[in-house]
């Protein structure tokens, strides 16, 4: 976002949404960047997934920023690479994520779509994958007081924290299909290309729940879902909260007795 127009900074955004969803782990903003980032390290020096290095960023109150980019992909992912616009992705790809061929990986597979095709098919909806610079930072909102060009703040937290986040988004939408969307893809794109704007035909309105992907949930807790929003949307929850349910009915938000669903009266 346009430095003359951001109304609150990435620090401000942060604070907010962590009070707004009681969140235990740090908001994240994603933005792109000319130049590394002061006493950034490479994305890949924490793990070749970009997503798992990602949620350590907000799990680990030490993690600097962290960057990836031209000349600070070796290690990746191969889908990383494709999925966030610094490389192609290997048609083999379309075999691994579906049922696998003997031509790659001695016919390894992921089992997460009924064909190649089918893959195919998904990432052209996506469209063209554009990056935000020569290098894409992750870094949390706490470090930040003022706005680099912020594209998208990231949050972790249980499936109260996210449902109420996720109603939040809604507070001020007439459309009460696609403010919040479950889209496929990578973990990455859930939580950076999608959120971010890189991705041709990804709706700009809207907020990403992610992962999607279960070959992260050996590292994801099983209690934690993420959520990528476009920061216009959580500069507009930021200034809704006070009006919504969260500031006016905490008790509804987050109740501290809960009925028992198979008491008997």
């Amino acid at each position: 976002m346009d430095a003359d127009t951001m109304t609150l900074s990435p620090k401000e955004i942060g604070e907010k949404l962590a009070v707004a969803g009681r969140l235990k782990f740090r908001p994240l903003c994603i933005y792109g960047s000319e130049t590394v980032p002061a006493g950034g390290r490479p994305m890949t020096s924490v793990d070749r997934c970009i997503a798992k290095a990602m949620f350590a960023a907000s799990a680990c109150a030490d993690m600097p920023p962290l960057y990836f980019g031209k000349g600070a992909m070796a290690g990746c992912c191969p889908g990383g690479i494709g999925w966030t616009g610094y490389g192609r992705l290997a048609p083999a790809l379309e075999y691994f994520v579906s049922y696998g061929t003997r031509e790659f990986r001695d016919g390894a597979a992921e089992y997460l779509k009924a064909s190649p095709e089918l893959v195919r098919a998904s990432k052209d909806a996506v469209g063209i994958i554009t990056p935000p610079g020569t290098y894409t930072v992750v870094r949390a909102c706490e470090d930040l007081d003022q706005d680099p060009g912020v594209r998208a703040v990231i949050c972790f937290g249980n499936s109260e924290q996210i449902r109420n986040l996720s109603a939040l988004i809604h507070f001020r939408s007439a459309d009460p299909f696609n403010p919040v969307r479950a889209a496929w893809g990578p973990t990455c794109a859930s939580w950076i290309t999608y959120p971010a704007g890189m991705a041709e035909k990804a709706p700009a309105d809207s907020a990403y729940l992610g992962p999607m992907d279960p070959t992260g949930n050996c590292w994801f807790p099983e209690n934690c879902l993420g959520i990528g929003i476009p920061v216009k949307l959580a500069i507009a929850m930021c200034e809704d909260l006070d009006s919504s349910f969260i500031v006016r009915r905490p008790e509804v938000a987050y109740p501290v007795v809960r009925d028992d669903v198979c008491s008997r009266k």
